[in-house]
């Protein structure tokens, strides 16, 4: 019975682990301040957590570009849709109980060390 009761810990961390990636990921920039007071011991959620923080910067760059004249109105309507394209792709992935990672992204929030 022990045993069982242990797994089903796990379980439930591993599904909490999951649902709190999820919130960081879904909630972006607010996902990611509740990761960081809540659960920055967890390695699953911080993973999931910097990559939110990724795609927030780069949502905020692509703002920024489209102030820039002709130019900035036709690339940052490709930069919105990319950042939202990985956006959801982060959604699913840390529903997925594995860390994967994410083209580009991935690579910006493993330089981050919270």
């Amino acid at each position: 019975m022990v045993k069982k009761k242990e797994k089903k810990e796990v379980n439930i961390n591993k599904n909490e682990a999951k649902t709190y990636a999820f919130l960081a990921t879904f909630l972006s920039i607010i996902g990611f301040i509740i990761a960081i007071l809540t659960k920055k011991e967890d390695k699953y959620v911080m993973f999931y957590a910097k990559q939110s923080l990724v795609i927030f910067i780069a949502y905020i760059i692509a703002r920024a570009i489209m102030i820039i004249p002709f130019l900035g109105w036709i690339v940052a309507p490709i930069l919105y849709l990319a950042v939202t394209v990985l956006w959801i792709f982060s959604w699913i992935n840390a529903l997925s109980g594995e860390e994967k990672t994410l083209w580009l992204i991935s690579d910006f929030a493993n330089k981050f060390s919270l």
